[in-house]
């Protein structure tokens, strides 16, 4: 058994900081493969083929972005800092022990700091098109996924066959379903989950080993959260304003948002972002003849502000207005994203014709702005 070395300043981490290196750390010791992911366009399905563990890597605290910004612009979006300032100082053990890191060309901030992300991990940037409606994109992308199968095969030393990406699917699949069950819990009135718990069960299911040990995890979750409803309990008041949240991913603003809306007299019924259900109902056909280009397939589907054009978000999130009852809309826009910045206008508009009320909410992951979103939160919750 190999034996790894931890970081030169492993001494100095808090002892849960510590615990999670040592597992980390134990896990490939014993033989395991850690891919690193950070995006929604990843084709998970290929690294779980290849009998590696996809983890997202840490990127969503401000904890190391004054380190990051030693080497980064300071006017950069903080996921982008916080990813980068993780690897720069060694703190992340995901990121620590990885294999290989996945990026993609989703953002030009991004795809330059891999660059400099390969300098200290190597790094696998996957070649999105500009856009899903081209003849042609579709092609590109499905032959951009079949490099990166090889990539994978090669690096981990494997053999990637059909069948154990059917397998793969099939698991994956079942993991969106078991997702679903728990998004679905946001939906009944009142609901059974406050959504800072939910948000915070999403954010600890990315860093399970592979998704039965994710699904293993929702699992207990969703069936503790129905057996207390069934009791009759109620975390979640009848009279709590219904919020969709939509916008940016918000694993890094569960305090500074998702609690405040909560403290406020609101409740989240409805996380619309890449890692919600706008994502994660989208499952492949197991059955496909070309079970690659099913892959391919979906994950090019994806709505995500970086794609020209991206009407099929505003579609999804009316049709979630009306499926979780919302009652406002809260659109989360870190600093420095200009696709969701600039989309955001989009969302405003289509938010305008439904009737429904609308908030954008421009902020990163610093503490500073807490007290002006609270005052922001509290008054767009008392105008529903």
């Amino acid at each position: 058994m190999a034996v790894l070395e931890l970081p030169k300043s492993f001494d100095e981490f808090v002892d849960a900081r510590k615990n999670s290196f040592l597992h980390v750390k134990e896990y490939v010791e014993n033989g395991g493969h850690l891919v690193g992911f950070l995006c929604s366009y990843t084709p998970l399905e290929i690294i779980d083929a290849a009998g590696a563990a996809a983890v997202g890597l840490c990127g969503t605290s401000n904890e190391p972005i004054s380190d990051a910004e030693k080497v980064l612009p300071k006017n950069l979006c903080p996921l982008i800092k916080g990813t980068f300032g993780f690897a720069y100082t060694e703190k992340c053990p995901y990121t620590y022990f990885s294999d290989f890191i996945v990026g993609e060309t989703t953002c030009d901030g991004k795809k330059k700091m891999f660059e400099l992300l390969n300098d200290i991990k190597e790094t696998y940037v996957l070649q999105l098109p500009q856009g899903q409606g081209r003849p042609y994109a579709a092609d590109m992308w499905y032959e951009e996924v079949k490099i990166f199968k090889k990539y994978v095969e090669d690096k981990l030393g494997v053999t990637i066959t059909d069948e154990k990406l059917r397998e793969a699917v099939h698991v994956r699949n079942e993991l969106r379903k078991t997702q679903l069950e728990l998004y679905a819990l946001q939906g009944m009135v009142p609901p059974a989950m406050k959504a800072s718990e939910v948000m915070a069960a999403l954010a600890q299911g990315i860093f399970n080993f592979g998704p039965k040990e994710q699904m293993k995890s929702f699992r207990a979750k969703i069936d503790a959260a129905k057996e207390a409803y069934e009791r009759g309990e109620r975390p979640v008041p009848e009279t709590a304003k219904r919020i969709l949240l939509t916008g940016c991913p918000s694993t890094g603003v569960i305090q500074k948002v998702g609690m405040t809306i909560e403290r406020n007299g609101g409740v989240i019924v409805c996380l619309d972002d890449c890692g919600g259900e706008r994502t994660n109902k989208m499952m492949i056909d197991e059955n496909a003849d070309d079970i690659l280009r099913a892959i391919s397939d979906r994950y090019l589907g994806i709505h995500c502000s970086v794609m020209t054009r991206n009407d099929g978000r505003m579609e999804n999130t009316r049709e979630m207005i009306k499926k979780y009852q919302a009652d406002g809309v809260i659109e989360v826009v870190l600093q420095a994203c200009h696709t969701f910045n600039v989309e955001s206008e989009l969302m405003k508009n289509m938010c305008k014709e439904e009737g429904i009320p609308y908030m954008k909410l421009e902020t990163d992951y610093a503490p500073s702005d807490s007290g002006q979103l609270e005052t922001r939160i509290a008054a767009f919750i008392e105008m529903l």
